[in-house]
């Protein structure tokens, strides 16, 4: 099996089992906690939180991004060349897909249960751009600077607190929140909200990249996209 393989498997594999997290925790928060959504939002925000430092932990040596934003960033930074970033990209994609399908065939729904859940509005988008952007310097930023090995756990502590902070509740991940329109949950969004969500993440994405340019500026000594993401 060639590198690229290798790390779109692992893309593949990372992504879709975070969607699972994601999905899973969401339903069970739901069906547990039926009364309050303060304690389902803490209950899928903890093991969201925790199943990226799993993930990120066991993924990195061959590839851990399993989102499309840190990938694209990676490509500006030089890290991959444009073809190894579509094929993960699509791996990541195509993961979350699988993910949300699974998600809802274990709690007994249909497969493909599409989200009624719409999220829409300036407020929500705006925390999009925000939690998208400090994904990145959490990654990025501990990457280069030398810290690669506690990569999982700022990005798990980080998406855990972003959950909270911001009001869009972090999605902060193309490929998971097309994933979250497959499952009408506590964690879905509507199709017709991806596109504003998706839109405000690569926004984020590029401010991001800004930043991270401007306050790490050496480049890397190897690619970091193997090192992260939500």
């Amino acid at each position: 099996m060639t590198t690229v393989a290798r790390r779109a498997l692992a893309e593949f594999v990372g992504t879709a089992f975070l969607v699972a997290a994601v999905i899973g925790s969401g339903i069970a928060a739901a069906r547990l906690s039926p009364h309050d959504r303060g304690l389902q939002l803490l209950e899928n925000s903890i093991v969201t939180g925790g199943a990226l430092v799993a993930l990120i932990l066991a993924l990195q040596p061959v590839s851990a991004a399993f989102n499309p934003v840190v990938t694209l960033v990676e490509r500006a930074l030089g890290g991959v060349s444009t073809r190894e970033a579509a094929v993960l990209i699509g791996a990541q994609i195509g993961g979350g897909f699988v993910g949300a399908d699974v998600a809802n065939l274990m709690f007994d729904l249909d497969a493909i249960d599409l989200s009624t859940s719409h999220r829409n509005g300036s407020a929500l988008w705006l925390g999009e751009v925000v939690a998208t952007l400090g994904l990145l310097v959490v990654i990025f930023g501990t990457a280069r600077a030398g810290r690669s090995e506690r990569v999982a756990f700022a990005v798990g502590g980080y998406i855990l607190a972003a959950y909270w902070f911001t009001s869009s509740t972090s999605f902060a991940n193309p490929a998971v929140t097309i994933a979250r329109m497959f499952s009408d949950s506590f964690a879905g969004i509507a199709p017709g909200s991806v596109l504003g969500f998706v839109g405000a993440q690569l926004l984020g994405g590029l401010l991001g990249y800004g930043l991270v340019r401007a306050l790490y500026p050496r480049p890397a000594a190897r690619p970091m996209a193997s090192e992260a993401t939500s």
